[in-house]
């Protein structure tokens, strides 16, 4: 009996882990509590000794001493003063007016504002917030089709998580162990065809049911001609300068993803100045939302490494990666079942918790199989979108339904956000299929070839006998 307990401590630990969260526990604190009772199970056992633990002191100090967690907080206060500044609001406007003679115009205008936002703000949150707050009274007050309404808002909002400089993409780079600059650049093709599902399904819709996406009537396209463009550049042109001053230092090679979040923050504060929203209280605000994210994420990563220290220890690592691995289908199959499992637990943890706790168990075995972590990664990411999509812990169906009005029925945002989940999964399939979508705009590493050189030598003056024996340096 003793000798059955000591070999299955991995899977105990995780079968604990996974009792504690569906009671409720929150998941640092229950992280934590079962990594620590079985390190007392596993040292009284003999499996590991009480030495071993003194490793969790160079965990901890490494999690404080990460620079690169550093970007969490920049760009969470990033978003939290742009959500109130005011930018949104032009943005919605001016992109509205542009395609509100079409059908679906206003769905068009959410799709490419969340896609905007996306990429100088990071956070589903802000996104979600400030379109649900400006566009859905609008859309409601066209005869928008409530459920299309709230889906789209939802969806869109969502695409935060994919469109670089996603606080996901930074969390995600630090689990892999993979390069921040790699991950939002692999991250360029899934955004864009992500965007471009969303905007395909518009076009469906507009066409088998109209009266659902009605284009804007006459008297409310207000601008038009030279005013329309300005509009237009008042708000696209800060935007594509805070863009660059995230984005294109980090992938010019200019900057960090901690350097470049820092000047994102300085950004949005000048152009909260700029639209003359800049007040004590705002600023206030964002702290406070910072603070308590930061520490929120802080907390589940210190848990997880407490947990995985002691799961490592007692060969739960190994358990895992044996099981993954000895799946029928080699890295088919491991796909397969990776991301049927991923979109299930999503139902139930957010993605902080499936990012510091199943992640780790599943990337040694994604690398024994050769799988691109990088593109493994994007793939999590574009799967876990629909957590914040699907009923009933969706948190961008919780931030809407907070700001939606009381006429708004919560039957209403989680049944309107079907469609758009199917399309999330729709990315996901292409990404399978087409793993180019990815590796296309991953840096290609520089590669020499003997025979091209030995050819380019052979052309030059010879001032000796040269010997190339591919390239390989003499044994010593």
């Amino acid at each position: 009996m003793i000798d059955a307990i000591r070999s299955n401590l991995g899977p105990m630990m995780f079968g604990g882990l996974i009792l504690f969260l569906l009671i409720g526990y929150p998941a640092a604190f229950s992280l934590a509590a079962v990594g620590l009772f079985f390190s007392f199970i596993a040292i009284e056992m003999g499996v590991i000794t009480p030495n071993y633990m003194g490793n969790l002191t160079f965990q901890l100090f490494g999690i404080i001493s990460n620079d690169l967690l550093l970007s969490i907080p920049f760009f969470t206060f990033m978003g939290a003063i742009l959500e109130r500044c005011g930018l949104a609001e032009d943005l919605l406007d001016s992109i509205g007016q542009l395609f509100g003679s079409v059908r679906g115009g206003l769905s068009y205008a959410v799709i490419f504002v969340g896609a905007i936002l996306g990429a100088i703000t990071g956070t589903v949150a802000a996104s979600v917030i400030a379109m649900g707050v400006i566009s859905l009274p609008v859309m409601m007050r066209y005869g928008y089709n409530m459920r299309h309404a709230t889906g789209v808002i939802a969806a869109s909002g969502t695409i935060t998580q994919l469109i670089p400089p996603s606080l996901v993409l930074v969390v995600l780079a630090d689990v892999m162990g993979r390069s921040v600059g790699d991950m939002y650049a692999g991250a360029i093709g899934p955004s864009i065809v992500q965007v471009a599902l969303f905007c395909i399904w518009v076009v469906i819709l507009s066409i088998i049911r109209p009266e659902a996406v009605p284009a804007l009537p006459p008297e409310a396209r207000t601008l038009k001609g030279w005013a329309l463009v300005k509009k237009c550049i008042r708000g696209i042109v800060p935007s594509a300068a805070l863009i660059f001053l995230v984005l294109g230092t980090i992938f010019m090679g200019l900057a960090t993803p901690t350097e470049a979040g820092a000047m994102g923050a300085v950004g949005a504060i000048g152009l909260a100045a700029m639209y003359r929203t800049l007040t004590w209280k705002l600023t206030y605000q964002a702290m406070s939302s910072t603070m308590r994210i930061t520490a929120m994420v802080t907390m589940i990563l210190i848990g997880s490494r407490v947990f995985s220290l002691v799961f490592q220890g007692v060969g739960g690592g190994l358990w895992i990666e044996h099981m993954l691995t000895g799946l029928p289908g080699g890295q088919v199959g491991f796909l397969t079942f990776t991301m049927v499992f991923i979109f299930f637990i999503a139902f139930f943890l957010d993605f902080f918790e499936i990012a510091f706790i199943i992640i780790p168990m599943l990337a040694p075995a994604a690398e024994k199989l050769d799988i691109n972590l990088i593109w493994f990664a994007l793939l999590i990411c574009a799967n876990i979108q629909t957590s914040f999509m699907h009923p009933p812990f969706g948190f961008a169906l919780f931030y809407l339904r907070g700001i939606a009005p009381p006429t708004v029925k919560s039957r209403d945002i989680y049944l309107g956000s079907i469609p758009w989940i199917v399309l999330q999964l729709i990315l996901v399939a292409l990404m399978i299929a087409f793993p180019q979508m990815v590796t296309y705009w991953l840096e290609k590493p520089a590669t020499l070839d003997p025979m091209a050189l030995e050819k380019q030598l052979g052309t030059m003056p010879s001032f000796g006998t040269i010997e190339l024996q591919g390239l390989t340096p003499p044994k010593p």
